[in-house]
């Protein structure tokens, strides 16, 4: 285990030898004792881990300290140890932003003990927060998160970075499944808010009657149920990003709430009074036209202009080319990994099929498309006949898949066809064609019944 460096600051020697034994017990931890607060801000240098601090120095009082340790320093915690049994001066000092505060008695060093031990394990879980944060930057960068080479998704970078490198409001639109959470991501973890949270709120998910509550947060009483304070997603999100995800199905009503937060930076909790500051960044997606949306009275207007900040269509995946099978190799290997198979190819015949489909659901239906056509190979290569397209690929859209205009008359002939059990007579006049037009592509097999 790594040492675990500790400064005791204490001018009584006896009692400074005391706790200094106590933690010394423990071989992980390299104890350095100190009399003055000077000769402990001298040595600020060594980046201790922790720092005990008596509240009566002769150079310094425990809270001057702890402001001075605190310029050179703002994250090493400091346990302060006094012999005053004051609780007015516990409270001034741990409202100053210490660790701990213990007063002096014959317990004191088991406390200590236990109190070290306590500030570790926050220390390592804090550490590993900011570790996944970093792993979480390092998956939602614009090149890990984002895949593709197409012009149309190259634009979308260029205004990604503009994004990621500013403050302003961001607002994402484009067909669902396109990805608007992902770029909503990338933008935060690629910003300067990256080791901040993120939160993502589905507006059309929570019921109309609980969503203030949800993004506000709400007082103990506030309503039947209400046991205890809740914190809201906006506070929650408090110096980071809050993701608006479907806010076109925002009630009216809760409108004018949200542009009030995002005018005054506060929030009240439901049932409180108490405003609560804000620093946040708001992202917004939507599957919707706004701007229409505001025509036809379905959003304000005023709330538009606030949350507009910089506009971000994504491109629907039928119009990003090649990026299909960039996609389609990147699910597969997906796929691979996580259900621990030997990789995969995907055959030319598959890429052909795969080029043509029009993808309804975009990047989110290649990828069940991808998953399935993985369950269905013979575990070395996908083909042809192992992609499905399901229920967004039958025949009433059939629209969805690029073929010639033969093959399409072909097609809707086949579908009539199966509509009227096989009555050409019926077909012939509901799609307006001579039935020898018909008899004579089921003859030559155009049309198999």
């Amino acid at each position: 285990m790594e040492s675990y460096k500790i400064f005791i600051v204490e001018d009584d020697p006896w009692y400074g030898e005391i706790l200094e034994y106590q933690l010394s017990l423990n071989a992980d931890y390299v104890v350095s004792r100190f009399a003055t607060g000077k000769e402990c801000l001298a040595n600020m240098h060594k980046n201790p881990d922790l720092i005990t601090v008596d509240f009566s120095l002769p150079d310094y009082t425990g809270d001057v300290l702890f402001k001075k340790i605190r310029q050179v320093n703002d994250a090493v915690p400091v346990i302060m140890i006094s012999g005053q049994e004051d609780i007015s001066v516990a409270v001034k000092i741990l409202k100053l932003g210490v660790t701990d505060y213990l007063v002096k008695d014959e317990n004191t060093k088991e406390i200590l003990w236990n109190a070290v031990i306590k500030v570790r394990e926050t220390s390592k879980l804090k550490n590993e927060v900011v570790g996944l944060r970093e792993e979480l930057g390092q998956k939602f960068s614009f090149d890990k998160s984002i895949k593709g080479q197409s012009p149309a998704l190259n634009k979308i970078f260029v205004l990604m970075e503009k994004a990621s490198k500013t403050n302003i409001n961001v607002s994402v639109s484009g067909e669902t499944g396109t990805g608007k959470e992902v770029v909503a991501k990338a933008i935060h973890y690629s910003s300067e808010r990256k080791r901040k949270p993120f939160v993502g709120v589905n507006m059309a998910a929570i019921p109309k009657e609980l969503i203030e509550s949800e993004l506000f947060g709400h007082e103990k009483g506030a309503f039947t149920g209400a046991v205890a304070r809740k914190t809201g997603k906006f506070e929650e999100a408090n110096g980071g990003t809050i993701f608006l995800d479907e806010i076109a199905e925002l009630d009216l009503s809760l409108q004018s709430k949200i542009l009030r937060v995002l005018q005054e930076r506060e929030i009240i909790r439901v049932g409180g009074n108490e405003k609560v500051k804000l620093e946040v960044r708001l992202i917004i997606a939507t599957h919707k036209n706004l701007a229409e949306e505001v025509k036809k009275g379905n959003f304000r207007e005023d709330l538009y202009y606030r949350i507009i900040g910089l506009p971000i269509e994504l491109p629907p995946l039928r119009e990003r080319g090649s990026d299909i099978l960039i996609l389609a190799r990147h699910f597969a290997d997906e796929f691979v990994k996580e259900n621990k198979l030997t990789a995969i190819a995907i055959a030319g015949d598959a890429k052909e099929k795969l080029m043509r489909y029009n993808y309804p659901g975009n990047v989110r239906e290649l990828k069940a498309i991808i998953d399935l056509a993985a369950v269905m190979s013979n575990g070395q290569e996908i083909v042809a006949e192992d992609i499905s397209y399901g229920s967004a690929g039958n025949d009433e859209n059939f629209i969805n898949e690029e073929k010639t205009l033969r093959q399409y008359t072909c097609y809707i002939i086949k579908y009539f066809l199966k509509k009227y059990n096989d009555d050409v007579v019926m077909v012939a006049e509901k799609l307006d064609i001579g039935k020898s037009t018909i008899y004579k592509m089921i003859q030559q097999k155009e049309i198999n019944k």
